[in-house]
């Protein structure tokens, strides 16, 4: 595979905060040093064009820099390279554990509502810390997946503590085929999740239309009133739909906790991919796409979300 080699120095008589601030700079972008003075990142475009504004900082600093993209290195085998950035983020994930661990404890008996907040914003002080770490974790360390599974229970059981879960009644794939469904127009997060969800798991040939009036023998969704399918509870309608077509799909409850908390904004699931979902809604709306448009483009959305999350489980599973 390629790589890119960084390598850099400085004048004799440069004090030594400047090398100080490189060293920083290359630990927060995640580059590996095998070799003293030298260091390495994957060869992707998102690692280019680090390296090379880090180049051009050393440069105006008086610097000396030399930016190389090789196939292989003499002596280190690719898989020896990759094996150093895992153990990087390993380390860096471990840490962040010991952490998730502590607040674990804080969280094993029924939380005082004084506490809630306060365990909230520990949670997703963490979570913001787990992002930084995979945002330059290259290849999956387990310590990533392992780490997203803790925090999510640890959002669950807190979130458990505040709400009773709702009961909903199961009713059968099988009976809503080739039915119309019917939610509002303009989309929005919740009900393209579940336009995604219908014809992805109960009916890929399902017409949905959008509308404030739903017609005899429709099914409504996410409607404001008199709902098939609406939020129960503390639920979003997603999170009902799946509940009550008993879906035991793998990635489809991380998927609708995103949704939960985009929709009803509570804390209760803290996701790295959240904010980068909600934006890309938002920038639809702005944009005033069509309810037509929305759908397409929602549908392309969640699968993509969807698979990435099956894969993270997938890798996830490899290593256990």
């Amino acid at each position: 595979m390629n790589w890119l080699v960084f390598n850099c120095s400085f004048p004799s008589n440069q004090g030594s905060s400047a090398r100080v601030s490189l060293w920083r700079r290359l630990s927060r972008l995640g580059a590996v040093s095998p070799k003293s003075g030298v260091h390495i990142l994957p060869g992707r475009e998102d690692c280019l064009e680090s390296f090379q504004w880090l180049l051009k900082e050393v440069q105006q600093q008086r610097g000396e820099c030399l930016l190389m993209n090789v196939e292989s290195f003499e002596g280190l085998s690719d898989e020896e390279l990759i094996q150093l950035f895992k153990d990087r983020s390993e380390k860096e994930y471990l840490e962040l554990e010991e952490s998730v661990k502590e607040l674990e404890k804080s969280t094993s008996d029924k939380v005082a509502d004084d506490d809630k907040n306060k365990l909230h914003s520990e949670i997703e002080k963490l979570r913001r810390k787990h992002t930084d770490i995979a945002r330059c974790d290259f290849f999956d360390a387990p310590g990533g997946a392992r780490l997203t599974s803790r925090l999510a229970s640890l959002e669950r059981k807190l979130s458990a503590s505040e709400h009773e879960v709702p009961e909903i009644t199961k009713v059968h794939i099988k009976d809503f085929k080739n039915k119309v469904w019917v939610t509002r127009p303009r989309p929005h997060v919740d009900r393209l999740a579940c336009v995604w969800l219908i014809r992805r798991f109960i009916d890929d040939k399902a017409k949905i239309r959008y509308s404030t009036k739903p017609q005899k023998a429709e099914l409504s969704f996410d409607m404001k009133e008199d709902s098939t399918f609406g939020h129960v509870g503390n639920l979003c309608s997603l999170e009902t739909m799946i509940t009550a077509f008993d879906l035991k799909d793998p990635g489809l409850r991380t998927l609708a906790e995103i949704v939960h908390e985009i929709d009803l904004r509570d804390s209760h699931y803290l996701h790295p991919e959240t904010a980068g979902v909600d934006a890309i809604l938002k920038g639809w709306l702005i944009r005033e796409l069509t309810d037509g448009e929305l759908e397409v483009h929602g549908i392309m959305l969640f699968d993509g979300l969807y698979a990435d999350v099956l894969r993270r489980d997938s890798a996830e599973k490899k290593k256990c």
